[in-house]
């Protein structure tokens, strides 16, 4: 290559960098040369909005096909989106991907029914967006299962991921709006869907889908949500009041689930921009933390496994009061909510603890919410998705014929683990 090809290539990559690195093809699960090490770009362009993104939260910004790769099986459209939304620190419009599928044949009176999927955790960077890097066997068949049945999935990447801007881990708010807005944006996009909707999602989407149901009055009070379903959902305050005393072996385990703290770290840098992750880590969790900033959660606990780190050696200070801000910042506002909540929780789940499970539906309960529990002993964090889905089923039946729904939480209060 002579020196003007050179130096032409080199600016083609500074601009394509500084335009959010949106060259690689849809698709790619890995991120392209143009990725920073932020985790920005490696996306295609759509992710980009070209404007100012419009003040009004919830309006479909453009859309395309997905590839086939990133459809679904059981629709009979498979679609990408981008809308407004609000941002979830600073309260300013910022817009957020997603997909929409719609289910084969032809759409009953009124529209297909909605449901609103909140996806569990992926990771940080632009590539990990599901509609971009598509999803797992695990939520394609949950996924279709819903689709099989009529019902049209709207599904958001959640702010900062596939579209610039580092996405705010585990926060609450920012999770909730971009369901919220991910409703608004399709239901005014002249697509056949019904003004009914049930929110659904499982682990950080567990979360999602519950604080969907307590913003949803103050935020979106215009949408009619008959229903929520949440499986493995974190519950902040209770973790946050758990305190470790005395000697605690599992920190001294390699275990996978330390990647949701590097996750977490960086979230704990967009809440106070005065903290770096750096002055925290061991020169042993470097190596790791970088992986979280670039690529997604398998790749992260892989790196953590390889590397032999336990939570103990991660750190060279104590990233306790850092990581306990940040789940200040993800807890609900309230946990008081008009709308009927199914909470499934695997009784061998071991990444959202079931005794702080269990903490947020006598919470709920006791705050007059209708909870409709059920514990299921031999699932795991993940088996509870595709496991619930007898139970969950019949709910979302109920919720869409309109069926008062009193919830089961006479039963929930005995419960003592």
């Amino acid at each position: 290559m002579n020196s003007l090809s050179r130096s032409s290539a080199i600016l083609a990559i500074l601009l394509t960098v500084l335009l959010a690195g949106c060259s690689a093809a849809p698709g790619s699960a890995r991120p392209s040369v143009n990725a920073t090490r932020y985790g920005e770009g490696g996306v295609s362009a759509f992710y980009t909005w070209p404007d100012k993104v419009p003040p009004t939260p919830g309006r479909l910004l453009r859309s395309e096909p997905l590839t086939d790769k990133q459809s679904l099986e059981n629709a009979g459209q498979n679609v990408r989106i981008l809308y407004t939304s609000t941002d979830g620190l600073n309260n300013q419009p910022v817009a957020v991907s997603g997909a929409l599928f719609m289910p084969r044949g032809k759409s009953p009176k009124g529209g297909w029914p909605l449901m609103a999927w909140a996806h569990g955790t992926v990771g940080s960077a632009d590539i990990c967006a599901p509609s971009f890097t598509g999803r797992s066997d695990r939520d394609t068949r949950y996924l279709n299962e819903w689709l099989g049945r009529g019902y049209a999935i709207v599904a958001t990447d959640y702010e900062g991921l596939g579209t610039p801007g580092l996405h705010p881990f585990g926060l609450s708010s920012p999770l909730a709006y971009g369901v919220l807005d991910s409703i608004r944006a399709v239901q005014g996009a002249g697509f056949k869907l019904s003004s009914r909707v049930v929110v659904f999602g499982q682990s950080q989407g567990g979360r999602a889908a519950f604080a969907t149901a307590v913003y949803q009055k103050a935020y979106a009070p215009e949408l009619n949500i008959v229903g929520v379903v949440a499986t493995g959902t974190p519950y902040p305050m209770a973790q946050l009041h758990e305190k470790h005393t005395g000697p605690d072996n599992f920190r001294d385990q390699v275990s996978p689930s330390l990647a949701y703290n590097l996750l977490r770290l960086s979230t704990a840098a967009l809440i106070n921009p005065l903290l770096h992750p750096a002055d925290y880590l061991s020169d042993r969790a470097k190596p790791a933390f970088e992986t979280s900033q670039r690529e997604c959660l398998q790749a992260i606990e892989r790196k953590v496994v390889a590397d032999g780190l336990t939570f103990n050696n991660s750190f060279k200070r104590s990233p306790e009061k850092a990581l306990d801000q940040v789940n200040r910042h993800s807890d609900y506002p309230t946990v008081k909510s008009d709308i009927p909540v199914f909470i499934g929780t695997g009784g061998k789940d071991v990444i959202s603890p079931v005794r702080s499970q269990i903490a947020l539906v006598k919470d709920a309960c006791r705050a007059g919410d209708r909870i409709e529990w059920h514990y299921y002993p031999q699932l795991d964090h993940s088996g509870a998705v595709n496991g619930s889905l007898p139970d969950s089923t019949r709910f979302v039946e109920k919720a869409f014929s309109g069926e008062f729904m009193t919830g089961n939480c006479g039963e929930t209060q005995s419960v003592a683990r």
